[in-house]
């Protein structure tokens, strides 16, 4: 029984946070609707320049977010005798998937941000060879 109650809790927590979403990208699609009614456009956001920070501060979090978490789980291995080498066990997995993930946005934006300087498209806040 204590098992069906917390399967079913974990199950309700997806369905609202999904739903919720679910609802909010049906608001959105409504006032898209609104607005074309009356021949208007939904204005585009634009979060600044467009020069990919996102990518980096999005990195930064979630790299954050995985690390604490990597390092809150790891004493885990450590009570009792689990058997695994250096308190790593598959619970580590919690933490080490978004700190990976976060890495690898750090990584994208790394490789993309030094490819536009090479380009010369950088703003132009220096002497030039001209």
């Amino acid at each position: 029984m204590e098992t069906f109650i917390i399967c079913t809790g974990g199950i309700a927590f997806f369905l609202i946070v999904f739903g919720f979403l679910a609802f909010l990208r049906f608001l959105s699609y409504k006032e898209t609707l609104a607005l074309a009614e009356k021949g208007l456009v939904k204005p585009q956001h634009s979060n600044g320049n467009g020069n990919g920070k996102g990518a980096l501060i999005w990195g930064l979090l979630i790299t954050a977010v995985g690390l604490a978490l990597t390092i809150g789980l790891w004493p885990l291995g450590f009570i009792g005798n689990t058997g695994f080498p250096l308190g790593f066990g598959p619970w580590m997995i919690v933490g080490l998937l978004p700190m990976f993930f976060g890495l690898g946005l750090i990584l994208i934006y790394v490789l993309t941000h030094d490819r536009g300087k090479k380009n010369g498209d950088s703003s132009g806040s220096g002497p030039s060879d001209e």
